[in-house]
């Protein structure tokens, strides 16, 4: 495989940590950061607000007392109103980038009506003005020395087939490749990889049942229901073929993060050394049977 070893990063929200009021138990951060550390990852993105401290240097402190350094934020953003201006929480964001040396924004395009089970559909100004917005989140990210990208995800303004190619032949924003919500949405993830490598600037791994995908995708089944319910499997347990994405990827000499995402809805506290840190580790063996993380 070329492209050089696999950088891969770890996420909160593999352990349940997730910025949807309700969506589950949330572990202490102590605990999280211990486990990552304890699976031998060096870095991982941030997390929802609150997860890490505020301020930005105690947030930098905090990763690195576990031997963490961060790597970008998922930071979803309502692009489509006319009447909303992004900028201020993407400074926001970005100034806490900067205190911890983190190089990528993740951007989702949020609806503005909080968790992701209900969605406008954009009508000609509204896209008009996401793209507008987008790309000024871009230049702004860019002269902090960041990199923004897109991340389509279930539940958000850009989510399936459709607002994906809308996107990607509405201009040059650089995309965060989430496997899972490709897939979950009704996009190909490997056939984006195939045909916009370079547009790919950050990867989500996660694999997905695609069963419990098309009861979303038809409404049938709620976002966090199918979540709870696994929708996301371990790394080569699901229909997702990691293994072909990554080798595309690495033959296009990727050589960005891959943050390993295998979101889950916790209901409870799990015992000392079980829960999710389990999941974890098999998508981190899977990895290593590709290329050395």
């Amino acid at each position: 495989m070329s492209g050089g070893a696999l950088r891969v990063a770890a996420a909160p929200i593999s352990w349940g940590v997730c910025e949807v009021p309700g969506w589950g138990h949330q572990l202490a951060p102590a605990r999280v950061l211990a486990e990552m550390a304890q699976l031998g990852f060096t870095a991982t993105e941030f997390g929802p607000d609150g997860f890490l401290p505020l301020d930005p240097a105690g947030r930098a402190a905090t990763l690195r007392a576990h031997g963490l350094v961060a790597v970008g934020a998922f930071v979803p953003l309502v692009l489509h109103e006319a009447g909303h201006d992004p900028l201020p929480a993407a400074r926001t964001a970005l100034a806490a980038l900067g205190a911890c040396g983190a190089h990528t924004l993740v951007v989702a395009a949020a609806t503005g009506r909080g968790g992701y089970d209900r969605r406008p559909e954009l009508d000609a100004p509204g896209w008009r003005t996401l793209l507008a917005n987008l790309g000024a989140v871009c230049e702004l990210a860019a002269a902090h020395g960041v990199t923004a990208a897109l991340h389509p995800h279930l539940g958000t303004v850009i989510e399936g087939p459709a607002e994906v190619g809308r996107v990607l032949e509405g201009g040059g924003v650089p995309l965060c490749l989430d496997t899972g919500h490709l897939l979950a949405g009704g996009t190909d993830p490997l056939e984006v990889a195939r045909r916009h490598p370079g547009r790919i600037a950050h990867v989500h791994l996660k694999d997905v049942d695609a069963d419990l995908a098309a009861l979303v995708r038809a409404g049938r089944l709620r976002y966090a229901q199918a979540v709870a319910a696994g929708l996301y499997r371990p790394l080569g347990q699901g229909d997702v073929d990691i293994a072909a994405l990554v080798r595309v990827l690495q033959g296009h000499g990727y050589g960005g993060w891959y943050v390993l995402e295998q979101d889950t809805v916790l209901s409870a506290e799990p015992a000392a050394g079980q829960g999710p840190i389990g999941d974890v580790r098999a998508g981190l063996d899977f990895l290593r049977a590709l290329g050395r993380p």
